[in-house]
């Protein structure tokens, strides 16, 4: 199993942007197959939830909330991802954990990272 490193997050007044990655050391678990990621968010003492996917292709899916707000980008290796997140909220505050998604179907997760937004 490989378990990617997270980066970026940190603190930031509401309204404000940040930029978390997650990166996975060798590219081959993901490259030449229908490979994708996602990004989870787990609030403080809530259960995690899913926030934004891309796909092999490149086709993106978000949570209603994140929606026009985020943007999940994946590097041509399939090996890393990120989430760049616009106009942040108090309730975005949580852990962000990244999932790459290897050939074999499993998923390689992140250790997560911690994103809090204040008022």
């Amino acid at each position: 199993q490989v378990q990617p490193v997270e980066s970026g997050g940190g603190s930031v007044q509401a309204g404000g942007s940040l930029r978390v990655s997650c990166a996975a050391s060798g590219s081959s678990r993901y490259i030449n197959c229908k490979s994708g990621a996602k990004w989870f968010h787990q609030p403080p003492g809530k259960e995690r939830e899913f926030v934004a996917e891309i796909d092999n292709a490149g086709g993106t899916r978000y949570l209603d909330s994140a929606k026009g707000r985020f943007t999940i980008s994946q590097d041509k290796d399939k090996s890393s991802v990120s989430l760049q997140m616009n106009s942040l909220r108090p309730e975005d505050t949580g852990m962000y954990i990244c999932a790459l998604v290897a050939c074999s179907g499993v998923y390689d997760w992140g250790q997560g990272i911690q994103v809090t937004v204040s008022s």
